[in-house]
């Protein structure tokens, strides 16, 4: 019996049907990959934001209760200390009482915020939350290990925690990612302020 097979011809045909159609996918799923990225962001960032307001709304329920001069409240069974401004704070507006600044018993001062008591809110608020870090060295080594990179920018009750998602970071040459100092405009991340409880969500154009 005689077999018959492609033609030279035709293998290029199918070849060349195919690149375009590579060619024509491959934007739209980069697309999807970014969308997906975004979504992951903005649910991590407004499931924080509601654990802010809940830790705030359950202390102003209990009474505003304080613990060694510290705003403080139990939160699903975790204690956590609030701003707690001082007189002159509380005069100018610079800084509202009762976000969530630490877990531990120490300064709730806003201009005292460091990527060590980001983590420890970040812990605090979320139930089960990604991995974090805020020491970069450990993003440069692990990679994807870490999902987010926190640091802290501002002045005095300027300050904000900013948590940056670690595959949206730039990579070097071989392969491991750039630290993004303080550039909230060119990667994707989210912020916390917490004179002022507010979280804002950053995405890159």
């Amino acid at each position: 019996m005689r077999q018959a097979g492609f033609s030279l011809i035709e293998l290029v045909i199918v070849i060349v049907i195919l690149g375009i159609l590579a060619a024509t996918a491959l934007p739209r799923f980069l697309d999807v990959t970014e969308e997906a990225k975004v979504a992951s962001l903005e649910g991590v960032a407004g499931g924080f934001a509601t654990g802010v307001s809940l830790a705030r709304a359950q202390w102003e329920a209990e009474g505003r209760p304080s613990e060694n001069g510290k705003n403080a409240v139990i939160y699903d069974t975790q204690k956590v200390y609030l701003t707690t401004p001082t007189a002159a704070q509380i005069s100018n507006g610079s800084v509202a009482p009762g976000y969530p600044m630490t877990s531990d018993d120490e300064d709730v001062d806003p201009g005292t915020l460091s990527g060590d008591k980001c983590l420890k809110v970040w812990d605090a608020i979320l139930q089960n939350p990604a991995r974090a870090t805020a020491t970069f060295s450990e993003v440069a080594n692990q990679g994807d290990y870490f999902k987010y990179y926190t640091t802290v920018t501002g002045a005095a009750e300027e300050t904000r925690c900013i948590f940056y998602q670690v595959n949206s970071l730039a990579k070097n040459s071989d392969g491991s990612y750039v630290d993004p100092g303080n550039d909230e405009g060119s990667y994707n991340n989210f912020t916390y302020q917490p004179a002022a409880g507010r979280v804002f969500t950053n995405i890159p154009n």
